[in-house]
């Protein structure tokens, strides 16, 4: 009767609603279907989640699986490998000793990341803590990995309420400069507006010193905004950004920094804007001392995802097929978070870049073993523990597209 009282008053909360809320607004995934993630672990102790927001199947029969996990504390899981890993393709289990699976953390991949820096450069924010917050900011810059590109965005007095201070980037001296240039001399905060912008930037292609390349590959995309959560005069309203932000195809999460040396009357549209976005809202306040610590923070939950690469056997057929994705944490523990996904059986196209990388995966992950005619589970044997191999930690043999790969 407790556990069950404990649990009705857990799924009444407003924590555990905004987290459903969250996870199914974020839901209208590239090549995945809507989110599953099990909520009733959610907010629990011990509980932990996970969100796929990019499927690859540019290389098929190979399948990349893009998503990132959390805990109760909004932390990512650590040290994940394929026995953490349930993997169903049209309701059929993938064996781990079969090892027609693997994953791999990202901080260890090719693949970059995007994040879109929103400073507020009102006067109200002046003096320390407008210095504090371009701190913070250049100690995000100088946490990412070479790959990683950053763009820097200032609240500011234009007709557009918002000064573009640096299209994405990938040098960290260039961003750093251009840091060097903002001033705290506006009148309004146009905070809706700016949001607004940040995530269309999300949405647009390499710019600015990135050069589109075949190695140019952007698998996420963030913002991180330091304010103090005052809104004068946005053509959006806070309803309408999160109804935006609900209907993004691939999830861009804002993780918010609020602070203010004056009035915490604000914080709230903040927090909204996070937890409707899959990010996280820091309560920052008047210490604005932690700000370098938090950003490290963001940095670690964004390189902290994870890639699953499968080889499917279903025939190519141009046709949309389920799949099922799921995280036992910790090992042994039976106890499953599942999130549906879809992709596509496409042959790829006769380029001879895809065909080099589909024969470096056909190495990386051998074929069947003798005998053996599915990936699945037999279901007239007792399940096979498998030994895993060690996996290079400094070099990837499962690359990442480098060419426009289906959403």
């Amino acid at each position: 009767m407790r556990d069950s009282h404990r649990r009705r008053k857990l799924q009444q909360s407003p924590r555990f609603q905004f987290l459903q809320r969250a996870l199914l607004a974020a839901g209208l995934l590239a090549g995945s279907a809507s989110a599953l993630a099990d909520l009733g672990s959610i907010g629990m102790p011990g509980g932990y989640g996970l969100k796929i927001y990019r499927v690859n199947y540019a290389l098929y029969p190979y399948v990349q699986v893009y998503f990132r996990t959390f805990d109760q504390n909004q932390q990512p899981l650590v040290n994940l490998n394929e026995m953490n890993i349930g993997l169903m393709v049209k309701g059929q289990g993938y064996d781990p000793a079969k090892r027609q699976y693997v994953i791999q953390p990202i901080r260890q991949r090719p693949e970059a990341t995007r994040t879109v820096l929103v400073l507020d450069a009102s006067r109200s924010m002046a003096g320390f803590p407008f210095e504090a917050s371009l701190g913070a900011a250049a100690r995000y810059i100088d946490s990412k990995r070479p790959q990683d590109e950053v763009a820097v965005l200032s609240i500011r007095d234009t007709k557009e309420g918002y000064d573009i201070v640096s299209q994405f980037e990938r040098d960290p001296k260039a961003l750093g400069r251009r840091l060097l240039d903002v001033r705290a001399d506006g009148n309004k905060t146009r905070l809706y507006d700016s949001i607004g912008a940040a995530m269309q930037m999300c949405g647009m292609s390499s710019q600015g010193a990135v050069a589109p390349s075949p190695e140019n590959y952007v698998i996420s995309c963030s913002i991180v905004v330091f304010s103090d959560g005052m809104d004068e005069g946005s053509a959006l309203s806070r309803e309408e950004l999160n109804g935006r932000i609900t209907n993004l195809g691939i999830p861009v999460p804002v993780y918010s920094l609020a602070y203010s040396r004056v009035s915490q009357k604000y914080f709230k549209n903040l927090e909204s804007l996070s937890k409707n976005s899959f990010g996280v809202y820091y309560l920052i306040g008047e210490t604005m001392s932690r700000m370098q610590q938090v950003v490290e923070q963001i940095q670690n939950i964004v390189q902290s995802d994870y890639v699953v690469t499968f080889r499917s056997y279903l025939p190519v057929d141009g046709e949309e097929h389920s799949f099922k994705l799921g995280v036992e944490y910790p090992s042994g523990s039976a106890k499953f978070a599942y999130e549906n996904g879809k992709f596509e059986a496409i042959e790829p196209p006769p380029a001879p870049q895809l065909q080099q990388l589909i024969q470096q995966l056909n190495q990386a992950i051998a074929p069947l073993p003798a005998g053996a005619v599915s990936p699945y589970f037999d279901k007239t044997q007792a399940p096979a523990i498998p030994v895993m191999p060690a996996m290079p930690a400094t070099q990837s043999p499962f690359p990442a597209p480098n060419v426009g790969a289906p959403k």
